[in-house]
């Protein structure tokens, strides 16, 4: 759901802030106020295309922003998740910033995303749908997961199933064909494979700790002067002259050994020093070891130099790490077998694949099956929506296409669908992404939408003048419809039929007022006498008589009659 909304700076809105509620929301005010504009927002904030020209004249950027509630069956935690995106009291905030220098930013919850990551969040938050934009209704290839929702349960485990025979079968047959690739081709490959395997393996690699220790041991050779200078400096200081460091803190510490008895302090004093004493002796032990043991090897400094600069070409043709180059030789030995034993390996793909084969067939029959009676079941019910809307001459088909009698195998079964319809009487079907009438359409939508919005989890469905060219009974139709729809998702709903707003849960007022020589956009919610004034205003135009007034309490008392029968209907 959404509930909050605010817009700077976007079309003719300089500063506006709305606050949405659950159920049917209406948008309703003078042509050119400013309702569309809104719509137009929040179609960018969910990644639409943005634009420079939509910023507000004078000013740099337009920033949008929306709070919504997350939606409980979709997707949307998933994909949250899988861009990194923290999700904190069930909450997602949208934010899109256009500026006129071309900068363009998008975030989410506060994370920066690209505009195709906030889209995809977006579309499982808001369903837009315009006079001509219709969406995942007029798409033919997002159809059969329309169906499958409809479906339900049943359908969704075996649906998982096939999919899982689905990968092993598309793995399966990607092997294959690749070894059945031209002759000439696994030629050269193995002669390319071989040199690789061979190169790997003549530098008898260790492990990850090899080359840091060759690069400790390179160090201290490159800087052995240094170091036992440094290393015979300390030792003579502490130990190795008349007068050495360790001697003259001995005879500190027996200075103090003799009164440390006579005050605590003293024989803690006494303690450190006694401490430091023993401490020193055994560095300069550790120091003249290390001096004993070192000696400089030139020949073995060339031989680290040589073996560091072999793991650096490998590490530059096979992985940035030793194990990453086992890794890769493993993988092409791996495939060089495959290639040189091919004809066993055929045999073992050919039974693999035509066993994985009949499994993908097996399930796919059976979502099928499902498919098809759930297909049934959607077109009765659509046409009870569309004959409430006052269309029953037209019919809906859902259409299971055929290549030649052919079984396609696909991600998502064995079957292509598309949605048909045919308007009038006497004509044949046709897909619905082709059908021409936009005021049919917008019904036809309407009733799929008050079907798949129990299924599909969106939180927010925006209706904008859907409801454009019909009047009477079909408008009144229309408003019960998008209420019926507001009963399983938030509705936000622009309309100029009174049918419809007087239908409505809460109604906005969009209202514009010249400031200063500047168009601006306000929002203020209607209770009551505004509300009546405003249905009024919508059925007799700008001339309110008393006569409006009576007919819009009695389209609003009606709107409550048709609200209780909805209610009492859910309970039964």
């Amino acid at each position: 759901m959404l509930q909050e909304l605010s817009i700077k700076n976007f079309a003719i809105i300089e500063d506006l802030q709305v606050s949405f509620d659950e159920g049917m929301t209406v948008l309703t005010g003078e042509t050119g106020a400013g309702k569309s504009i809104i719509i137009d927002a929040v179609g960018l904030l969910a990644g639409g295309r943005g634009s420079y020209d939509m910023i507000r004249y004078g000013e740099k950027k337009t920033v949008i922003q929306g709070l919504f509630t997350m939606p409980q069956h979709t997707n949307t935690a998933e994909i949250l998740e899988e861009y990194g995106i923290e999700s904190d009291d069930n909450q997602i905030l949208l934010q899109r910033e256009v500026s006129r220098n071309g900068k363009n930013v998008s975030r989410v919850n506060g994370t920066i995303v690209t505009v195709s990551v906030l889209r995809e969040v977006g579309e499982t938050l808001i369903d837009i749908h315009g006079q001509n934009e219709h969406q995942e209704l007029m798409d033919p290839q997002k159809h059969i997961n329309l169906l499958d929702q409809f479906a339900g349960p049943e359908l969704k485990k075996i649906k998982d199933s096939y999919r899982a025979a689905y990968e092993q079968y598309t793995q399966v047959r990607k092997q294959l064909i690749q070894l059945k690739s031209d002759e000439k081709e696994n030629a050269q490959r193995i002669d390319l494979l071989s040199f690789q395997i061979k190169e790997i393996e003549q530098a008898k690699l260790k492990d990850e700790q090899e080359e840091n220790k060759l690069d400790d041991e390179r160090n201290l050779l490159v800087n052995f002067q240094k170091v036992t200078q440094s290393l015979t400096t300390a030792y003579d200081a502490l130990q190795n002259s008349e007068e050495n460091g360790i001697d003259k803190i001995g005879v500190s510490m027996s200075a103090l050994d003799k009164v440390k008895d006579i005050n605590p302090t003293y024989q803690a004093i006494a303690a450190n020093v006694s401490a430091a004493y023993y401490q020193l002796q055994e560095s300069a032990a550790e120091i003249l070891s290390e001096i004993e043991q070192m000696s400089y090897d030139e020949g073995r400094l060339n031989e680290i130099e040589s073996r560091l600069d072999t793991i650096y070409q490998l590490k530059r043709k096979y992985g940035n790490t030793i194990g990453e180059i086992l890794a890769h030789y493993q993988k092409i030995a791996e495939e060089l077998d495959l290639i040189e034993n091919r004809e066993s390996y055929l045999e073992k793909l050919n039974v693999a694949y035509i066993s994985s084969k009949e499994a993908v067939f097996a399930i796919g029959k059976q979502l099928t099956v499902i498919r098809k009676r759930a297909a049934k079941s959607l077109e009765e019910q659509i046409h009870l929506q569309l004959k409430e809307l006052y269309m029953e001459k037209v019919t809906f088909q859902t259409v299971f296409h055929e290549k030649n009698g052919k079984v396609a195998i696909f991600e998502n079964g064995l079957d292509d669908i598309e949605f048909y319809v045919a308007t009038n009487v006497g004509e044949p079907i046709k897909a619905l992404s082709k059908v021409a009438s936009g005021g049919e359409l917008s019904r036809m939508m309407l009733a799929m939408k008050a079907i798949f919005t129990k299924t599909q989890g969106i939180t927010s469905i925006i209706f904008d003048e859907v409801d454009t060219g019909v009047s009477g009974r079909v408008a009144q139709a229309i408003a019960n419809k998008i209420h019926l729809v507001a009963s399983y998702s938030q509705v936000l709903c622009i309309t100029h039929l009174p049918q419809v707003a007087a239908m409505a849960d809460h109604h906005l007022y969009i209202e514009k007022e010249i400031i200063e020589d500047r168009t601006r956009t306000h929002v203020h919610p209607l209770f009551d006498g505004e509300r009546i004034n405003e249905v009024a205003r919508m059925l007799a135009g700008t001339d309110i008589t008393e006569l409006s007034i009576a007919h819009a309490k009695e389209l609003l008392d009606l709107a409550d009659s048709e609200k209780k029968k909805e209610s009492d209907a859910k309970i039964v």
